[in-house]
């Protein structure tokens, strides 16, 4: 085989697997000979108003096999429905409800769903997920009034599961299975009713804020006072012993006549230091000095 012959092939080849491969398959699944089935999806076949076939199944499915000759011209002059069957989530903002106490209400609920039943989902609704939507705000307002306001913002789970109870037997008539249910938040809805809460929450933290400082002085006071009566009566009780001390001391003293009168010519000799005075010193013996002195003073 000449190099000539190869290239011809390989671009034979090449032009069939790139145009009339994909052709073959088109007119194979025209003719329903085979369908793809993806993963999470569902095919619905319906044909004169009856339905010809579900496939559940992911991958490559035979149709004869599942609807007979009738697959021939189930893509002709039938329906295919392709559904997805995968988890899917909504969220409902602030839907209203009244507290026992009057006070509106906001509740934001979040769930999950799934479809069950392609045919029910198909046929028995034509708008199923908007149904499911409002049947879970009903449910969520007729089920959530007048309960007390404490209840509203503490049992949430115990509010989610009530509103699951009561959604999931509608929901499931229409193909649809309802997941988890949760209340994910709740707000008060009046504006004023808000500002009046919030007034009311900065005012009492201020009350509570000046008692504890009040509080807090209260205390400092009592032991400042309770320090300063103890030290009084403790400087009262120096004051009072000093006397007997000093007294005791001097008794002492004096039992011996030399230490006295040392004591007493120190102190005067201490005293005498202490003045301002001018001291003169002058020798014994000298009265004629002393009355010069005297008399210059003078």
């Amino acid at each position: 085989m000449s190099i000539l012959q190869l290239l011809t092939a390989a671009v034979v080849s090449f032009f069939f697997f790139l145009i009339a491969e994909p052709m073959v398959r088109f007119f194979l699944r025209m003719f329903g000979v085979y369908d793809i089935v993806n993963e999470g999806t569902c095919h619905v076949y319906v044909l004169f108003g009856r339905v010809m076939a579900v496939l559940h199944e992911p991958g490559l499915q035979l149709l004869w096999l599942k609807m007979g000759p009738m697959a021939i011209i189930a893509r002709w002059l039938g329906q295919r429905h392709v559904l997805d069957m995968r988890l899917d989530q909504e969220y409902l903002r602030s839907q209203p409800v009244n507290s026992e106490e009057g006070a509106p209400i906001g509740i934001g609920i979040w769930y999950e769903m799934k479809i069950s039943d392609p045919v029910a989902y198909l046929f028995k609704n034509t708008d199923p997920r908007g149904s499911l939507a409002a049947n879970v705000s009903n449910a969520t307002v007729r089920s959530l009034s007048n309960m007390p306001l404490a209840d509203m913002l503490e049992s949430r789970h115990v509010m989610s599961q009530t509103v699951r109870m009561e959604v999931s037997p509608k929901s499931e008539q229409w193909g649809y299975k309802l997941g988890s249910v949760y209340i994910r938040k709740v707000h008060f809805r009046d504006t004023g009713m808000i500002r009046q809460i919030e007034e009311k929450v900065v005012n009492r933290l201020r009350q509570v804020t000046s008692a504890i400082l009040q509080d807090g002085a209260n205390r400092v006071s009592v032991i400042t006072s309770t320090a300063e009566r103890r030290a009084a009566v403790e400087f009262a009780k120096a004051q009072a012993m000093r006397p007997k001390i000093v007294g005791e001391a001097l008794q002492q003293i004096n039992e011996d006549a030399e230490v006295s009168a040392a004591m007493f010519r120190i102190l005067e000799m201490e005293e005498m230091m202490k003045s301002e005075g001018q001291i003169l010193m002058m020798p014994p013996r000298s009265e004629l000095l002393t009355q010069l002195l005297a008399a210059e003073a003078v």
